[in-house]
């Protein structure tokens, strides 16, 4: 694909177009590289890292009641958060079309990488730690962490689907009552509603819900919190990147906006 690049008329990625070709093949030269109708990234971001995930999850789960003979609540929660947000994933893909890696990130080898390999057989650490660690955590505790879960979703999947349904359609009775910064550039950013609360609202739930999957392997290992550790450093980096994007991108209206949103994760503090 990289190869691919050079022909003439395509569109290239602003971030993977450097001029040098060690950083470009990383980054991704071509924006959305397709075959006829087929569009490689939009396939490669939801489904073979998606799906494999949730197959060695199942198997991690058959594993461990190979070894037990039974399988632990925590082994069944991880499968059923993890499932729910892959499901959420692939019933909303057309959400992911306004999503940075798709309108900005060229398909280089990060994301070829990430959606086929560090995806799934990372993602599924929390799946194959508890085949050999069982947390014994009691019912209560358990009960808190779909709690925890719950909650994540609901901002995770509140937020993006307001933001999705802003963008089809502005004047939706779900949406219209919302406030809204109107840019010179002539799109709206939503400043009321999720996104008045915080600019990255949806990364926070998104980091919560993380978080009750490495919940459900208890507290004695610092192991299976790998993907909050890395989940929170990546949602920042993104932020940062966003950042400045949008800086370039509206200018003197996103100091604006952000003097209106003034935090970035968490309300009235971050």
């Amino acid at each position: 694909m990289y190869l691919r690049s050079f022909r003439q008329g395509l569109l290239l990625a602003a971030g993977g177009n450097s001029g040098n070709p060690l950083y470009d093949f990383f980054m991704g030269r071509e924006l959305n590289p397709r075959w006829g109708a087929f569009d490689w990234k939009e396939f490669c971001e939801l489904r073979p890292g998606l799906i494999g995930w949730m197959i060695l999850n199942m198997a991690m789960m058959l594993k461990q009641h190979e070894r037990l003979g039974y399988v632990t609540g925590s082994m069944i929660l991880i499968n059923i958060f993890q499932g729910l947000y892959v499901w959420d994933a692939l019933y909303q893909e057309r959400a992911i079309l306004t999503t940075m890696d798709i309108t900005s990130d060229g398909f280089g080898f990060m994301l070829v990488f990430g959606d086929l390999a560090w995806v799934p057989f990372t993602y599924s650490l929390q799946a194959r730690f508890l085949v050999d660690h069982d947390p014994h955590l009691h019912w209560s505790m358990l009960a808190a962490i779909v709690v925890v879960n719950i909650l994540g979703f609901l901002i995770f999947r509140g937020a993006n689907g307001q933001k999705d349904a802003f963008r089809r359609d502005p004047n939706s009775p779900e949406v219209s009552h919302l406030s809204f910064l109107q840019t010179k550039r002539g799109t709206k950013l939503l400043t009321s509603g999720w996104w008045g609360l915080a600019r990255k609202i949806n990364y926070t739930g998104d980091w919560i819900m993380g978080l009750s999957w490495c919940m459900v392997c208890g507290f004695e290992s610092i192991v299976p919190y790998y993907y909050a550790i890395y989940f929170a450093i990546l949602l920042v980096h993104r932020s940062i990147r966003d950042d400045h994007m949008c800086q370039e991108k509206y200018g003197e209206d996103w100091d604006k906006y952000k003097s209106i949103v003034p935090y970035r994760f968490i309300p009235g503090l971050f």
